[in-house]
């Protein structure tokens, strides 16, 4: 569900980028303070032995949490860095509710370990990012639950194909897709999933599907608009966008997301305190800076994709009419984004690992390092980095391959990442 009620100014309807600098917070309530002080407590005072009790009650939901707010308890469950942080949140995706967590894959992990039960499946995109494929191939299972994978190309048919495999139809769970795929750029179509999610529910068994929106972030596009029951995100990267936190988030219905706030309890997957406020100093600059990585991107994409050098960039800015994304790219993504993935032109008899590796040793301005949506521009080898614990065959029929590598576009003078990027492929 949608979430309509936002606060409006005489009738109009406030944008997100202005109601980043006050929403959820009041400043009376924290001697005038222009922004949330930090709350670095562990336990918070009840006035009274009722009213601890009362706070309990609503907690453990013994009483309708809807009557009265639950108050203030203990920060592994509540803490007003993470409240304040939680409400902002839900502004661009338009969300009911936002659990935030210590991590993206502990906001993936929660997430699912809270979906599905022992004898489910998941169908899910590929490629996902590393963890996440380790996490659904090789734990999961041992819980149990099953998975089934189909290609991020572009191709609704795909979806259907993996939804017919022997066992799947009668026990899928969860759509869990990663559009655009990391570290590939592909695109899947949301709407077909949903679309297939609702046809294999049941009044008793609801299938749900799930959307890894990291890469365009809460900006560039809206799965929840689009029919998806959840969204979720490293917020490390372009929410936090300054590679200096840890953090993840789920956003969906206010029911499902109770639900895994009780499964995040139990676990104690809650973001800190110090980690929220951060992230709601990063949530101010979010728009501006996304906007000018994207644009510098694009710059990046076109410069690459003319170079003798580059065999293929893979960035949706580029795709043409005949693409098979095309059509998804237009339907549901409101920006190019700024992550280029490319492959480097290997000589023959060479796999590209090589060269690969030539370009990203002479690189200057670009930081050779993992993670992406930071201010600063950064640059790795998915084959033997993030990718690293994907199935080698599994990787190579993805296309990652040792000759690719991936950008992200940070807030450097596109003009000077094109110099730099110029004379690391001199070196291939």
């Amino acid at each position: 569900m949608i979430q309509d009620d936002y606060p409006t100014l005489d009738g109009r309807p406030l944008s997100p980028e202005s109601l980043m600098m006050s929403y959820g917070y009041d400043p009376h309530l924290s001697e005038g303070a222009v922004k949330p002080p930090i709350f670095q407590t562990s336990t918070f005072v009840f006035r009274s032995a009722e009213e601890g009790k009362a706070f309990f009650e609503i907690a453990m939901g013994e009483r309708p949490r809807g009557a009265e707010p639950m108050g203030l308890i203990y920060s592994r469950l509540n803490n007003p860095n993470l409240e304040i942080l939680e409400d902002r949140l839900t502004l661009w995706d338009r969300a009911e509710a936002c659990a935030v967590f210590s991590s993206g894959m502990s906001a993936i992990a929660t997430t699912l370990l809270y979906l599905l039960n022992p004898g489910d499946v998941v169908v899910h995109s590929e490629p996902l990012y590393g963890g996440t494929d380790y996490l659904i191939k090789r734990i999961l299972p041992r819980f149990g639950i099953g998975h089934a994978g189909f290609r991020a190309n572009g191709q609704a048919d795909d979806i259907q194909t993996a939804l017919a495999q022997p066992e799947v139809a009668e026990r899928v769970a969860l759509i869990f897709v990663e559009t655009p795929a990391n570290p590939t750029n592909a695109l899947v179509d949301i709407g077909a999933c949903v679309a297939a999610a609702r046809t294999l529910s049941t009044p008793t068994k609801r299938v749900r599907v799930a959307v890894d929106n990291t890469f365009l972030g809460p900006l560039f596009q809206h799965p929840l608009q689009m029919g998806a029951d959840l969204v979720l995100y490293s917020a490390t990267k372009f929410i936090g966008g300054h590679s200096d936190l840890i953090a993840g988030a789920c956003l969906g219905p206010a029911d499902l997301i109770d639900g895994i706030k009780g499964m995040r309890l139990m676990l104690g997957t809650m973001a800190d305190a110090h980690t929220s406020w951060l992230l709601l100093r990063s949530l101010e600059t979010l728009k501006v800076r996304m906007e000018a990585q994207a644009a510098g991107a694009c710059r990046i994409a076109r410069f690459l994709a003319h170079h003798a050098k580059v065999e293929w960039v893979y960035y949706p800015g580029l795709l043409e009419p005949s693409d098979a994304g095309y059509d998804i790219f237009k339907k549901q993504c409101l920006s190019t984004g700024s992550m280029v993935t490319f492959n480097v032109r290997a000589m023959e008899g060479s796999d590209g690992e090589a060269e690969a590796f030539r370009f990203l040793n002479a690189l200057r301005l670009f930081h050779l390092a993992v993670s992406l949506g930071g201010t600063e521009s950064l640059a790795e080898h998915p084959y033997t980095m993030t990718h690293a614990d994907v199935a080698l065959e599994d990787r190579l029929a993805m296309g990652i391959t040792p000759k690719m590598v991936r950008l992200s576009i940070g807030l450097e003078n596109p003009d000077d990442l094109i110099a730099d990027l110029e004379q690391a492929l001199r070196s291939v």
